[in-house]
């Protein structure tokens, strides 16, 4: 699967849109990351649990919506995009979004 955040595909051209594709994934804090965030914060740093927790978080949103893409039919998904929004106080959702297309 091609994934762009440009509207085109550079060398490709496009031959069918099937239209927006997702992708998310809800995650909640854990109590034993959050005491370890708390005492990052008082000494500073990088909080090694919640960055890979992020990135885990992205991959399976990019998963899913690549899952819908191809039920499409697509081979490419263009102008890819990343947002993240708070559910409640301890979970977040993040989301990938584009266009489903067809290139050759």
């Amino acid at each position: 699967m091609i994934m762009v955040t440009t509207d085109f595909v550079p060398g490709k051209t496009i031959k069918k849109t099937f239209g927006l594709v997702r992708g998310n994934t809800i995650r909640a804090r854990h109590l034993g990351r959050d005491i370890v965030a708390f005492l990052r914060n008082v000494v500073g740093g990088e909080i090694k649990d919640y960055t890979k927790m992020m990135a885990e978080s992205r991959e399976q949103a990019i998963d899913r919506m690549i899952e819908e893409a191809e039920g499409l039919g697509a081979n490419a998904v263009i102008n890819v995009r990343f947002t993240t929004s708070m559910i409640m106080q301890s979970a977040s959702e993040i989301l990938a979004y584009g266009t489903a297309v067809l290139v050759e």
